[in-house]
């Protein structure tokens, strides 16, 4: 009943001054709508941005190594057989090491980019990973006899040959001082076709894949690698595919210690990027909060002013038995329901501009149960902390000083 009843004289007050009382909660609404509005489109950015790199490669683990001398096989052909074969997990491992160089038809050039790798380059790499609309990918036995095939794709083969079904074709390749023959054995769907209106299309590399054991017979020195790609099947065995791969290189190459070998995977990434972006919103939201703080300071000038002006009122109700602490929980109760509605007001416009600021950003605005419950929180502490003073102040009041007061 004591709650009830001061819940609804706060509730009087604030009604009987609307436009006072809305000035009051301003501040308040601004922080507020400001904060959630930056949380919400912040967190729909970084779900946006994880979605993204989800897609890249959340599955995928890169090896690499320090080369022990000075001829750059760190990693070796048999350690990642060895890897396949020992950890049931890995579903693909290749190599993805690139170089550029220039590919010829009897007609036309190029510039290309050259990845180059196991058969599994083809479901790891991001440039080659496209569907097969003409003959097939390069296989075990073409890697294992150093067959002189390549995989291009549909736009190289419509800028060299003007027509996309090329396979048995033959492509000149010139890397450095090296010159060799390639025959195609496959197309895949172009990467890059819808960029041609935008770019000079004689700018726009091509992009070809070969086995590593036929560029590295051509050019000795690329017979080494220094690092691979892994994929697995799903995320939660990422930590422990990298911890068996690192330990069994160790063991396999007796390098235990010495820290040869790394494997670094894309959630450890995706965590630093999501650490930088959390800390950056927020700071913004933190500098957006600094409206709250003056929120707070109007919403207690105004319950200074009106414990001036209701003087005489709490004089009167002191004289008919209040006690202290009702004056006390009256204006504090005035103070806190002042800064929740102005919460309220603000969460509901913070949630509407961040649907505005989404939508014109083409992302999902983010409003989670943490940020509503943060909001409530921190309305009620900056009623009760900018409260707290001017109620004191009205229950310290001596009855018969009030009574006297014009």
């Amino acid at each position: 009943m004591f709650i009830k009843e001061n819940f609804k004289m706060a509730l009087d007050s604030i009604f009987a001054n609307k436009m006072r009382s809305f000035l009051t909660m301003l501040g308040i609404i601004i922080g507020i709508s400001s904060v959630i509005a930056i949380l919400a489109v912040g967190n729909g950015a970084v779900q946006e941005i994880t979605a993204t790199f989800s897609d890249i490669g959340a599955t995928t683990i890169n090896l690499t190594a320090n080369s022990t001398d000075e001829s750059n096989e760190s990693l070796t052909q048999e350690d990642l057989v060895v890897l396949k074969d020992s950890i049931d997990e890995i579903r693909y491992i290749s190599p993805n090491q690139q170089i550029t160089g220039t590919a010829a038809s009897d007609t036309n050039a190029r510039q290309t980019v050259i990845s180059y790798g196991t058969p599994d380059l083809q479901f790891i790499s991001q440039a080659m990973s496209s569907e097969l609309i003409h003959g097939r990918y390069f296989n075990q036995v073409d890697f294992d006899e150093n067959n002189d095939v390549v995989v291009i794709d549909e736009d190289g083969a419509e800028a060299l040959f003007g027509r996309t079904d090329v396979v048995g074709e033959s492509l000149r390749m010139t890397i450095t001082q090296s010159r060799f023959d390639l025959r195609i054995v496959g197309v895949v769907e172009g990467s890059f076709a819808n960029m041609q209106g935008a770019f000079d299309p004689d700018q726009i590399p091509l992009f070809i894949s070969m086995p590593q054991s036929t560029l590295g017979q051509q050019i000795p020195q690329l017979s080494g690698m220094d690092s691979a790609i892994i994929q697995v099947e799903d995320t939660e065995q990422i930590e422990p595919v990298s911890n068996q791969v690192v330990r069994l290189l160790e063991l396999r190459n007796d390098a235990v210690g010495e820290n040869i070998y790394n494997a670094r995977n894309f959630l450890q990434a995706l965590d630093q990027v999501n650490n930088v972006l959390s800390l950056f919103i927020n700071f913004i939201a933190a500098v957006a909060g600094i409206a709250l703080l003056v929120g707070g300071i109007g919403v207690m000038n105004i319950m200074l002013v009106s414990v001036t002006e209701r003087t005489r009122e709490i004089g009167t109700r002191k004289a008919l038995g209040a006690t202290t602490r009702t004056i006390l929980v009256q204006f504090l109760m005035e103070s806190i329901i002042l800064s929740l509605i102005g919460g309220m007001i603000g969460l509901t416009l913070g949630i509407i501009l961040s649907n505005i600021i989404a939508g014109a950003l083409n992302i999902v605005p983010v409003v989670t149960l943490g940020s509503v419950a943060l909001v409530l929180v921190f309305s009620t502490a900056v009623g009760v902390f900018f409260g707290m003073y001017p109620a004191r102040k009205a229950a310290r009041l001596n009855p018969i000083d009030a009574l006297r007061f014009e």
